[in-house]
């Protein structure tokens, strides 16, 4: 009998359009390669930037949370493993599948430490950021639902060790699964080298608020600083769901270009010669600087950008974390070819 894998998704997953999009596509693709049956269902509206997950071979089905058509649902396919979609979903269908299939292995996929993240930004915007506070209603919330669950995939180290050491969770219960990758990355990869690139790349989704946050950043703070040294230097400011606030940062004079949706990551990344990404928030890895190794394009980051991602290992550009340094970094690497391809090779 072929094994059954019920994923309850928060949203349909649009990998296009964030990095908790691919990163779901991930997972179905690893379950199928494991011989799985997978049925992904979600009580969220889809969009014409949904992914087709039928062609892949999942079956899809919309449901109703507060309904007891979802019982009829559960019983019917009984799976032997449910996997929920951020903390969230646990919380509101986690003792329905419990209830109706008690046999089931219980998942969960936090995508980033929601908890985290929100004190991050709380701690911000309230210019407390020496002073984090992680013992919050939210952090109840989402412990609760690791507990509940019999195993909960964490995409960052330092996400593992904070719930080890600050909330004292079994290492047995939690399971470290980054980004997954199919590709084989070759030292000699053709890419286009320091002179056929030109610009500087920022990117994100609109939706998240640490993307809105680091586009703002650059705008007001960073920007002015790298045209005062680069005065013909343009930013392209590419993402998903860009809103009528992000478009009125639209500023060609000062070379501030707001573009909306990349189209085509690999080409764009491919061009440009330097991601910048002064995120002051956020949690769990960051897409956009795994995107822009896998495409050969040097970044500027801060140490939230960078967390969890390179190791051991030398960051391939730089990273810092006022205005000034960010700026400095970001023009160093554009005008000067070695440093560059040293931060391509790393």
């Amino acid at each position: 009998m072929q094994k059954q894998l019920l994923v309850i998704g928060y949203v349909w997953p649009e990998p296009s359009s964030s990095a908790a999009g691919w990163r779901m596509i991930q997972l179905l693709e690893l379950f199928l390669d494991h011989g799985y049956h997978i049925c992904f269902a979600s009580p969220a509206q889809k969009t014409e930037f949904s992914a087709d997950l039928v062609a892949m071979g999942v079956q899809e089905e919309p449901i109703q949370i507060n309904n007891s058509s979802v019982v009829d649902f559960l019983q019917n396919l009984q799976p032997s493993v449910v996997l929920f979609d951020r903390f969230m979903m646990e919380e509101q269908l986690g003792w329905r599948v419990r209830e109706v299939c008690p046999e089931a292995l219980t998942l969960l996929d936090t995508e980033d430490l929601h908890f985290l993240r929100k004190a991050r930004e709380k701690a911000f915007k309230s210019k407390t950021n020496l002073n984090l506070n992680i013992y919050t209603d939210e952090a109840k919330r989402e412990i609760a639902s690791i507990l509940r669950c019999d195993l909960t995939l964490i995409i960052s180290e330092v996400e593992m060790q904070l719930l080890q050491r600050k909330f004292d969770i079994k290492a047995s219960s939690i399971f470290y699964l980054p980004f997954i990758f199919s590709e084989v990355f070759e030292q000699n990869k053709a890419l286009p080298d320091f002179e056929e690139r030109n610009g500087f790349l920022c990117i994100g989704n609109f939706l998240h608020a640490p993307n809105w946050d680091q586009v703002l950043y650059l705008k007001e703070e960073i920007w002015p600083l790298i045209r005062k040294k680069l005065p013909q230097a343009e930013v392209e400011i590419y993402g998903a769901y860009t809103s009528q606030k992000v478009k009125q940062l639209h500023q060609p004079k000062q070379g501030f270009m707001v573009k909306g949706r990349a189209e085509n990551l690999p080409e764009l990344m491919a061009k440009k010669k330097i991601l910048i990404a002064p995120l002051r928030f956020g949690a769990g890895l960051k897409g956009k600087l795994v995107d822009a190794m896998r495409y050969g394009l040097p970044s500027i980051t801060t140490s939230v950008g960078a967390e969890a991602i390179g190791g051991k290992y030398p960051w391939p550009g730089e990273i810092a974390n006022t205005p000034q340094e960010i700026a400095n970094k970001a023009v160093h690497y554009y005008t000067r070819i070695k440093p560059w391809q040293k931060a391509q090779k790393n």
